[in-house]
């Protein structure tokens, strides 16, 4: 097994704080600093340099993740080698997702999966993309679905593989008697004097949302916020702002709105990624869960093109 201070020290580096490293880990501050300092000592090398209250890696310390990076993946490798080696699959599969996808994807993987697999359990975790990161690198979930962000890591990143899944347009949701409403069509900035209502700062949501305003040329003026779906539609619905909505996002029917699909070049779009650890996508179930959410994605594309 590797050495889990190894996983600290990663997530110190994902991370940037020690505190926000010990929180993800479910460890207390105090013992993942007393860790990565038994480390330090053992392997004769400083591991983190102090810079008032910040902390920050070593130049030892980005040598030593370069290896744990490779070792992980080896570790991952391994296992779906011994796959070969074992006639039924048991143990538990984690999977974790933002709202939407989650909604949309993971029921029909976890119900392949125990088909598939009757001795293997299943556990689900809604979670925000970021966290999932912190999921999969702690090992608390093997996939996760997740939309790229300005923050969450590149697809370069060593440590994780992220395929591609689906991309998402957002459209507008507007009321029934909006002047937009008979539209079959809208650009973003045709909405730039509207009351807007958003997710609350720091949610992936917000930062779609702002970003998407901005690339259309304005800040949108913010009159409510709503992380749900459902608490926005009814905003919506009476008369109190306009929003934008995934078009995987499905909502009871009794909030009166229009949904307009966005127009212009680059029309506002949620790119929806599956992302394991590094090495761990051969792994028997692992693979034929990647398949199986492969092609619950292609048959939303599908769904997604028909309501255009």
């Amino acid at each position: 097994m590797i050495d889990h201070r190894l996983r600290m020290l990663r997530m110190i580096s994902h991370h940037g704080t020690v505190t926000a490293a010990a929180q993800a880990l479910n460890y207390t501050p105090s013992t993942v600093s007393q860790q990565i300092k038994q480390l330090s000592r053992e392997l004769g090398v400083p591991l983190l340099s102090h810079h008032g209250r910040e902390v920050r890696l070593t130049s030892a310390a980005r040598t030593l993740l370069t290896h744990a990076d490779v070792l992980f993946a080896q570790w991952e490798q391994a296992r779906a080698e011994l796959d070969a080696h074992v006639e039924e699959v048991t143990g538990t599969l984690g999977l974790c997702g933002f709202s939407t996808a989650a909604a949309a994807l993971l029921p029909p993987t976890i119900a392949a999966l125990e088909e598939r697999y009757p001795r293997l359990r299943t556990r689900a975790i809604e979670a925000e993309p970021a966290e999932c990161y912190d999921l999969v690198l702690s090992n608390e979930a093997d996939l996760a679905l997740v939309v790229v962000t300005t923050t969450t890591p590149p697809t370069s990143d060593p440590r994780f593989e992220q395929r591609h899944l689906i991309d998402d347009p957002l459209d507008l949701l507007v009321p029934l008697d909006h002047p937009l409403s008979g539209r079959s069509g809208v650009s973003l900035s045709e909405t730039a004097a509207e009351p807007w209502i958003v997710a609350r700062p720091g949610t992936t949501y917000h930062q779609l949302v702002m970003t998407a305003c901005a690339s259309a040329g304005f800040t949108p003026e913010v009159a409510h916020y709503a992380n749900e779906w459902e608490t926005g539609t009814a905003m919506v619905a009476r008369g109190f702002g306009v929003c934008l909505v995934s078009r995987l996002a499905r909502w009871s029917d009794h909030h009166p709105v229009v949904r307009i699909p966005l127009r212009g070049d680059p029309t506002p779009t949620r790119r929806v990624l599956a992302v394991t650890n590094a090495g761990a996508a051969a792994r028997r179930p692992l693979d034929f869960a990647l398949d199986v959410v492969a092609d619950a994605a292609d048959t939303l594309v599908t769904s997604l093109v028909s309501q255009r």
